[in-house]
């Protein structure tokens, strides 16, 4: 069976304003349109249309387990879609953030439940108790910040900037992950004192992966003090600044510390909101818990290329959640798509034909499908239609 499902949009103060309505054939409002999600999080499910009514997802999907999931989905991943699909428009950088692991998230959802905080709190930590590893594709030029640098790129910026020279020695002496411990935990002063040198002299005008351009941005773009400045300013000194094109992808796994930084991407979870934060947000900050999670460890950053050609390529993922997957389909063109799980059908250009036996659907840009498990859709492009197909093994 196919149903239509509509996204809900997040209004978050990082998003920008044009992007997603234009998506969705829509006027901008006054409120930035930063995500646009498809699943069932309670957060903010979708809305499925089902027997001639609009209901929110996960109501609808609570009462149909049976016929949307499957006994292997449910023993696995429980009572719940494993996955959360979105569209973001990164206008302003996210907060830096971490995300825990599996065995982290039901500790931590436990001790909070036990705790009594309230789902809706500021401090709540863990509103669940799931991992959330990510895989992204770039929807355009995209930036982001994805793991710490190997010590010798971090070594490299450090020793150009004398500022900055007490974080080289803390490295050396310390290693990484005491330094990281150290700078995030210093006086706010200090870190004014680090970075007014860097603040008075020139940076790059463009995008580059040179840390004092995102440096002025940030704190252009964030209206930051620049004597009350961010903790996690230091983190483009620190970190991996990482430029992507359209249709290039990367996995980012739990306890890796990242931030989008600028531009638009489909992003694919594990069900959850579980978030950590390291700096640049107002929102709240529980250091001793994001230190206690965060891996330090340098990575090289492996950016996954794009497809080669107009078949359907799934990205990889070292993860059983979810399998992520896109296909181009020129006009007139076909496919026959057979899925053994729950799957969402999500089209991104010009209109999309979907037809099992009897029923037709046809979504246009923005607009996405729920098929329950083995269906077997034909899909059919009107218009070069880019089809984003995000399922569970």
């Amino acid at each position: 069976m196919i149903y239509r499902l509509h996204g809900t949009i997040q209004p978050y103060a990082w998003g920008g304003h044009d992007y997603i309505p234009q998506l969705l054939r829509r006027e901008p409002s006054n409120l930035p349109a930063a995500e646009l999600w498809f699943g069932d999080h309670p957060q903010a499910p979708s809305q499925i249309e089902a027997d001639g009514i609009t209901l929110p997802f996960n109501d609808w999907l609570q009462k149909n387990l049976n016929h949307a999931l499957t006994p292997a989905s449910r023993a696995r991943f429980g009572d719940r879609l494993p996955f959360l699909l979105k569209i973001l428009d990164v206008r302003l950088p996210l907060s830096i953030q971490v995300h825990p692991d599996k065995t982290q998230a039901e500790a931590g959802y436990a001790r909070e439940e036990a705790a009594g905080i309230s789902q809706g709190a500021a401090n709540r930590n863990y509103p669940d108790d799931n991992h959330k590893p990510e895989s992204m594709i770039a929807l355009g030029d995209f930036w982001l910040l994805h793991g710490f640098a190997p010590l010798e790129v971090i070594e490299e910026r450090l020793a150009s900037r004398p500022s900055l020279a007490t974080i080289a020695h803390l490295i050396r002496a310390r290693g990484l992950k005491e330094a990281y411990t150290h700078i995030m935990q210093i006086p706010r002063s200090t870190v004014t004192t680090w970075l007014k040198p860097l603040l008075d002299a020139p940076a790059p005008k463009t995008p580059c992966d040179n840390p004092d351009y995102w440096l002025h941005e940030t704190m252009r773009l964030m209206r930051i003090d620049p004597l009350h400045p961010d903790h996690g300013l230091l983190s483009f000194y620190l970190m991996n600044i990482v430029h992507m094109q359209n249709g290039e992808g990367i996995f980012q796994r739990a306890r890796l510390p990242h931030a989008y930084l600028r531009g638009q991407n489909i992003e694919l979870m594990a069900a959850s909101n579980n978030v950590l934060r390291a700096g640049l947000t107002p929102k709240h900050i529980d250091l001793a818990e994001l230190l206690h999670i965060v891996d330090t460890d340098p990575v090289r950053p492996a950016i996954i290329p794009p497809p080669a050609g107009s078949a359907p390529y799934t990205y990889p993922a070292p993860v059983d959640d979810y399998t992520l997957a896109t296909t181009r389909l020129p006009q007139g063109e076909q496919l026959l798509l057979q899925s053994s799980e729950a799957t969402i059908v999500l089209n991104l250009e010009d209109k999309l034909r979907l037809r099992e036996g009897e029923q037709t659907l046809e979504l246009q840009s923005g607009e996405a499908a729920f098929l329950t498990p083995n269906s077997r859709c034909e899909l059919a492009a009107h218009g070069q239609a880019y089809v984003v197909i995000a399922s569970n093994h």
